[in-house]
């Protein structure tokens, strides 16, 4: 069996906080496997690999010996996750829910191993709950606690309302823990109060108090804002090949270093051979292409990992390779710009006249895909490579 210091080495690897880490060392002396739990809202159909940073972690307690229930929110995902949320959120109908569900089922199976992870849905135990026993639940919390959140204190300060639904979440979310007498709970930085609170609640109830990891939020495609799909700048498990290879080799050098951190299944070692070898003039697109293969293969397989990189490949012999585009800044003020004003002031054409005609000519590419609507924005924060004929690249930032 691996060492408790080498598992603990595994397991702090790219986390933000082990609270407590020696509660964590505790836990893993134990002889018996930990119940590993992370939740996630059915909030859209599709995972993107920034919710993949949390189940790397629940593979790492799997392949340690550990048994991990992935928690679908059918039940909170009703009232709305208000973590980072300056107004209250809307809740999903349990239609949106249910459909949402059932694909996160087939998607984590893409890193989970099928036969050693159980599924499992809050509602089982919140839709049998009384209202007097909901009413007793949320006696253990108080509206002072509440409103320690930052989130809340900002919308309390300012004037915004704050619905008292809003409220039950994160106690609701720290029963989850409690019924399943979770051992460790997994998250992202922005659910900390959250998971907080389910080490209150289970104290409260009389468990052992549950270890919390959080995880960072991976950063976009920009580099900057937090993936999602409302900024844009995801990349989605369920992408084609081609598009993902793509998403992945348009990422700045730097950040690259970052998604091997949180997302490569490659040992810290190895990594760090790879830091080493760019630091002594390797190209960095080398390495890119490394993680692209992995991640690509991850989600689809081998074959078509290797497809895509012969298309990228491909699509830019004729003209720069990653690694050696320009890097280009604009400055609009924080607004959205014109792909065809954008294209002009990146240098990639003379004209926005030209911009134009080349779009409509479908000679013009943003991450390796062709955009042939002449009226498309760039949201302010994004990055992106573009790519104008055969031979102009640019990797192009809009601040």
């Amino acid at each position: 069996m691996t060492s408790i210091k080498k598992q603990l080495s595994e397991l702090a690897r790219g986390t933000d906080e082990i609270l407590p880490e020696d509660g964590l060392v505790a836990k893993l002396r134990k002889k018996r496997p930990l119940i590993i739990k992370a939740g996630f809202d059915p909030t859209a159909p599709d995972l993107h690999i920034g919710h993949t940073v949390l189940i790397n972690k629940m593979r790492q307690f799997q392949d340690l010996g550990h048994e991990v229930v992935f928690l679908i929110g059918d039940f909170t995902g009703m009232i709305g996750d208000p973590s980072g949320k300056s107004a209250t959120r809307p809740p999903l109908s349990r239609k949106q829910i249910e459909d949402n569900a059932e694909t996160y089922k087939t998607q984590v199976y893409k890193i989970l191993d099928s036969e050693r992870t159980h599924i499992d849905f809050n509602s089982r135990w919140m839709s049998t709950m009384s209202a007097s026993d909901l009413i007793e639940l949320a006696s253990h919390h108080t509206v002072a606690r509440m409103l320690e959140r930052d989130d809340f204190n900002k919308r309390y300060k300012s004037g915004k309302s704050i619905s008292i639904h809003e409220f039950l979440y994160p106690i609701v979310q720290g029963y989850d823990s409690v019924a399943l007498k979770a051992d460790v709970e997994l998250g992202g930085t922005d659910q900390k109060f959250n998971l907080l609170v389910g080490r209150q609640l289970q104290q409260d109830f009389g468990h052992e108090p549950q270890v919390v990891i959080t995880m960072p939020l991976l950063e976009g495609l920009d580099g900057i804002q937090k993936m999602s799909k409302s900024s844009a700048n995801y990349i989605g498990i369920t992408d084609e090949p081609n598009e993902m290879f793509g998403k992945i080799m348009s990422i700045s050098d730097k950040l690259m270093w970052r998604y091997y951190e949180v997302l490569s299944f490659r040992k810290l070692d190895d990594i760090e051979s790879l830091k080493s070898e760019v630091a002594a003039g390797g190209n960095p697109r080398d390495v890119k292409f490394e993680l692209a293969l992995e991640l690509v293969e991850r989600f689809h397989d081998r074959k078509a990992a290797q497809a895509a990189k012969k298309e990228f490949i491909a699509q830019f012999q004729q003209g720069a390779m990653p690694g050696t585009i320009k890097e280009i800044s604009i400055s609009n003020q924080g607004s959205s710009l014109g792909l065809a004003h954008l294209l002009k002031e990146a240098g990639l054409v003379s004209s926005t006249s030209e911009a134009f005609r080349m779009i409509k000519q479908g000679a013009v590419k943003i991450d390796g895909e062709r955009v042939e609507d002449k009226t498309v924005q760039i949201l302010a924060g994004s990055t992106n490579i573009y790519q104008v004929g055969k031979r102009r690249f640019a990797r192009v930032s809009l601040t």
